[in-house]
């Protein structure tokens, strides 16, 4: 049998290690949006399952430096925009590209029935509650349970790895 040492390389550091295990695992790309105090306010994530299909719920991983973090309660709405493989400049504007006040001027939006902002053309919208939130480490992992779903027409999905979309 052989060693993990003949395998790959191992990694003295565990962070940097775990940081390189995970750029090497490919996620779907999702905007997740909440009201905000005087606006909607959202983020890109690539840390988004689903959780349970009775009631159906997803979780979300949320850092807790992010700007919507601090919207996010127990009961309060969000809604979780799949996106499509044609979406990388609206993946890029909520990751940072573009300032918080004018994200939402990139790619077409309606409103849930939340009235919240959901993504025309997305792989899927997810209009969901927010169940719990726990803090743990640097994130709060947020359940949320699924109320209305919109699907798009095809399966194409955005996909994220090392840095770069697949």
């Amino acid at each position: 049998m052989a060693s993990i040492s003949d395998i790959g390389l191992v990694v003295e550091n565990v962070v940097t290690g775990f940081r390189g295990a995970m750029r090497r695992l490919a996620s779907g790309v999702a905007i997740v949006v909440a009201h905000g105090d005087s606006a909607p306010v959202g983020m890109a994530a690539t840390s988004i399952t689903s959780l349970t299909m009775d009631p159906p719920a997803v979780l979300v991983c949320v850092n807790q430096s992010a700007g919507i973090h601090s919207s996010l309660s127990p009961g309060s709405p969000i809604s979780i925009n799949i996106l499509s493989r044609h979406q990388q400049i609206v993946s890029a504007a909520f990751g940072g590209a573009v300032a918080r006040e004018k994200r939402f001027a990139v790619g077409q939006w309606t409103l849930d029935g939340h009235g919240l902002p959901m993504l025309d053309e997305a792989q899927a919208n997810l209009s969901c509650a927010i169940d719990s939130i726990t803090p743990f480490g640097t994130h709060s992992i947020v359940v949320a349970r699924v109320e209305a779903v919109r699907l798009g027409g095809t399966i194409e999905p955005l996909i994220y790895q090392d840095g770069v979309y697949l």
